[in-house]
């Protein structure tokens, strides 16, 4: 049959051993997606998509490039062609990702979802279009039975401290198998070289807190403010996107100065931009620390490259890519100075140029001290890294470099309800990798002592690292 998908049972798994550890120990783990961009209210109103457009191409900025790189036109993409128009263009597109992660991934949530067991092409695209619209109709395709579909335990939203998590806080009201939690996201907070969008960002901090925010002080203040009520509502994750990390020394009255000199729109030196936005970095680790929470640091991003099309649709419509600035003194410097201060709390760092693996790796692991097992941690593979041979390096360098059996495992960073099955892509490289190497006796032919270190990475490691009070 032309059309039959490729996706097996055994689908990535090229020895025995490695279908063992899959199907052994892998496939039925839960899942913790400890970050991600999901919407809290669609969960909190278990949300029906209408159609398979708006709940897989919808905001999907992967698809998006690929559109574009096959002469899609943008009226099909984020114009204002119907659901069925851009469906089609997205089908008529999808054969030439063959290569691409995202020929695994569509053939994978189709079938991991829908139990669609046809490839997805010109020929088959209707039938699957309506056929997808009519289950998503049903009680079982809804927001939370497509999470209780993937055994999905944990979700961490990412959240803006101005945020009022008035959908998380229904969350916590109901009963629910799920847990899902909020991060907090401070990077506008340190977003003084936009002047405009920064000073109405204050402004609104400085409405949802009833603090005036007139001085850097205050501006400390009121993140203290927010970091506590989402302590209160069960926060104990922070994230950070950062084009690189930022370290040079200050004196508050340098910083009240800038910060002053932002708020009234002056124009300011490169210098005093990342003299700033050292400070807010480090006072907000140090909250970090004082809470006990987990910091994440995404970093490399050199965010809307396209000038003219960010102007036409704005941020995340698939227009940033990798950056290249030099991360390594400034990485070593901010760490070491919240250690010196005896300040430096559980921390994951994701990059997103290859060229930094090693580096990120090696630094990180400058930092780890007991009680806690891998407290620093070198994090999964990020975003242009996620497909099959990131993964793979990110776990060769993480092995090399750390402790392969504490890492804490995948994520998905999608605004998508259908990407859980890329955890499950993750199980299938990791017990493939490892599987290999046990039957060329690189690693013991042990089947349950490798079996619980890939326990670990797909769920246990991270039940603990963050201390989630889950079900085991």
């Amino acid at each position: 049959m032309p059309n039959r998908s490729f996706i097996t049972e055994d689908f990535l798994l090229h020895s025995e051993t490695a279908k063992r550890l899959y199907h052994d120990y892998a496939k039925n783990q839960p899942i913790i997606d400890y970050h991600c961009h999901l919407s809290a209210k669609d969960i909190a109103d278990d949300r029906q998509f209408e159609t398979i457009t708006a709940l897989w191409i919808d905001g999907d900025h992967y698809k998006y490039r690929a559109m574009r790189a096959h002469g899609v036109d943008e009226y099909y993409i984020t114009g204002a062609a119907s659901p069925f128009e851009k469906f089609m263009k997205w089908a008529e597109t999808v054969p030439y990702t063959l290569r691409n992660p995202l020929y695994h991934w569509t053939h994978l949530e189709l079938k991991m979802y829908f139990g669609i067991d046809q490839l997805l092409n010109p020929e088959t695209a209707e039938d699957i279009f309506y056929l997808t619209n009519k289950m998503l109709q049903t009680p079982e395709f809804s927001v939370r039975s497509l999470l209780k579909k993937r055994l999905v335990q944990f979700v961490g939203t990412t959240d803006d401290p101005i945020d009022d998590l008035a959908d998380h806080k229904r969350l916590q009201e109901e009963d629910l198998d799920l847990m899902v939690m909020p991060s907090f996201r401070a990077d506008k907070a340190m977003a003084i070289d936009q002047p405009e969008a920064f000073c109405n960002w204050i402004n609104k901090l400085s409405a949802v807190t009833q603090m005036p925010i007139l001085e850097w002080h205050d501006l400390i203040d009121a993140l203290k403010q927010r970091h506590s009520y989402f302590h209160q509502m069960g926060c104990r994750i922070s994230d950070h996107g950062l084009d690189q990390f930022y370290a040079f020394e200050y004196t508050e009255d340098q910083v009240n100065a800038i910060f002053k000199a932002g708020l009234k729109g002056d124009a300011i030196q490169k210098s005093e931009v990342d003299c700033y936005k050292s400070a807010v970095l480090h006072q907000l680790a140090i909250m970090d620390f004082e809470k006990d929470w987990v910091q994440q640091y995404h970093v490399g991003a050199y965010r809307n490259a396209n000038s003219r099309m960010h102007s036409q649709l704005g941020p995340d419509q698939g227009y940033d890519t990798i950056g290249d600035s030099l991360i390594g003194a400034d990485m070593a410097r901010f760490f070491d100075r919240l250690n010196t201060e005896n300040r430096l709390g559980k921390t994951i760092v994701y990059n997103l140029n290859p060229r930094d693996h090693e580096m990120v790796a090696a630094m990180v692991a400058n930092f780890n001290e007991g009680p806690t097992a891998a407290k620093m941690q070198y994090g999964a593979a990020w975003w242009f890294l996620d497909q099959k041979d990131g993964i793979q390096r990110q776990l060769d360098v993480l092995s090399n470099f750390g402790l392969l059996p504490h890492f804490v495992g995948m994520l998905t960073d999608s605004r998508s309800f259908m990407s859980f099955p890329r955890h499950d892509y993750f199980r299938r490289i990791l017990c493939n990798m490892l599987g290999a190497e046990m039957e060329r006796n690189e690693l013991p032919q042990q089947i349950h002592l490798i079996g619980k270190v890939v326990e670990g990475i797909c769920y246990t490691n991270a039940l603990h690292y963050f201390k989630l009070p889950l079900h085991v």
